[in-house]
């Protein structure tokens, strides 16, 4: 290997592509187990490596000379064989401040709650030391000598104004965890977590519910990344380059989830949005036929309305987790708060919106029996609609015209992210 990441767990890193679209040569996933790290580490066979999770404390017993920056963080993520000599860097502390600075995040004279202690926070607080933070709380389960417990939290530090999210909960697969319960934080300002999969996790999508603005980690890590190649390579990349590759990776990976009641077009729209953007297609409704085995009248008509929003919550769990997909759901998908919650992590939600008198009554759809019903579930269901959506768009035109306006809504949106 001559470039690369190791790690113990790497099979849904985002590096080797940011790495590859940053310079000319070829990366490589490197997972190594707790045997194996020594034995990689002595034979250095390696140009330049990146170093993750648990390695970028336990790598620095092997390297020849460390930067300053480095040295004074305690944490190495970015190694150099120049000549068979080690030299180490941390490029965390490049990524977050670049971050921090891009989305004029206040850190200057605030209260700062940070969740987790590893390699990542020890970068993080010499940059929010470096911003001027009035105070830095460390937030762990268990409670150390440099750390406070989350009861602590909840008892003494509400009046947190930053929260940073540096541990993995959250972190894919288990997409639904959320370190914190921010409901009570009344002077909160901004929250940021440094996990890129998803792409924006529980505590984010709970801090947007709450108004509060928040950055995800995938940003972050294209900034290290553009620094840790300027040391690979000895070389210089503009910052523009950073926000190139994030608004590419992100219109790229986000999905776009389409919500609206029954017959609204949906699944048309759908298919057609997918094959134009290269994007695979799901249908919610479809796959809980494909799950119970019956038609969805059926389900309704023997199990109950209460056993299909079940399984309508399991499947939007598992389809939340795609990425590069268009995501038709069912007109009631957005009853339950979990499911756009659930749907927002990796998710552009696109309410469409139509005429009432071109929604069909379906006999097939036990909430679609006539014009009435339609109305009344218009009626309940038209304002959680608009406020789940991050976009809207009238379906009343050709479907061409229509797919043409949310690829274009798209656009903007990933434009502004």
């Amino acid at each position: 290997m001559k470039y690369g990441l190791i790690g113990e767990h790497l099979s849904h890193s985002f590096s080797k592509e940011i790495h590859e679209k940053l310079a000319d040569y070829t990366y490589d996933l490197c997972p190594l187990t707790k045997e194996e790290f020594p034995v990689f580490m002595k034979q250095h066979d390696f140009k330049a490596i990146n170093v993750t999770i648990p390695y970028k404390i336990d790598c620095m017993a092997y390297l020849d000379e460390i930067d300053e920056k480095a040295q004074a963080i305690g944490s190495v993520n970015t190694i150099v064989n120049r000549d068979g000599r080690l030299y180490g860097y941390n490029t965390d502390y490049d990524g977050f401040a670049y971050m921090l600075k891009r989305h004029d995040v206040p850190i200057q004279g605030q209260k700062v709650l940070m969740i987790g202690d590893g390699g990542a926070a020890k970068a993080i607080t010499k940059v929010l030391k470096d911003f001027h933070a009035k105070e830095i709380l460390k937030v762990r389960r268990s409670k150390s000598a440099n750390t406070i417990s989350y009861d602590e939290v909840y008892q003494q530090h509400m009046d947190a104004d930053i929260i940073i999210n540096t541990s993995p909960s959250g972190m894919y697969p288990h997409d639904d965890d959320c370190p914190l319960d921010l409901t009570a934080f009344k002077d909160l300002k901004y929250v940021v977590d440094i996990i890129y999969n998803p792409l924006r996790t529980s505590l984010c999508v709970q801090a947007n519910n709450q108004n509060v603005p928040s950055i995800g980690g995938l940003e972050m890590l294209i900034a290290q990344a553009k620094v840790a190649v300027e040391h690979f390579l000895s070389t210089s990349i503009e910052d523009h380059a950073i926000h190139e590759i994030y608004r590419d990776m992100m219109k790229e990976m986000t999905s776009i989830v389409l919500i609206g009641m029954p017959s609204s077009g949906k699944s048309s729209i759908g298919r057609q949005l997918a094959e134009d953007l290269h994007k695979e297609f799901y249908d919610v409704d479809t796959q809980i036929e494909q799950i119970a085995q019956k038609s969805i009248k059926d389900i309704f008509q023997d199990e109950g309305e209460a056993y299909f929003r079940d399984l309508e919550t399991k499947v939007i769990l598992q389809l939340s987790q795609k990425k590069q997909a268009v995501i038709a759901t069912g007109g009631g998908s957005i009853l339950r708060k979990q499911n756009v919650n659930a749907l927002k992590r990796n998710g552009m939600l696109c309410y469409i919106r139509r005429d009432i008198d071109k929604l069909l009554v379906d006999d097939a759809r036990p909430l679609s029996k006539s014009k009435a019903a339609i109305q009344e579930m218009l009626d309940i269901r038209a304002p959680l609609y608009e406020a789940a959506a991050d976009i809207c768009i009238e379906n009343n035109n050709d479907l061409d015209t229509v797919i043409e306006m949310i690829k274009q809504m798209f656009d903007a949106y990933c434009q502004k992210l």
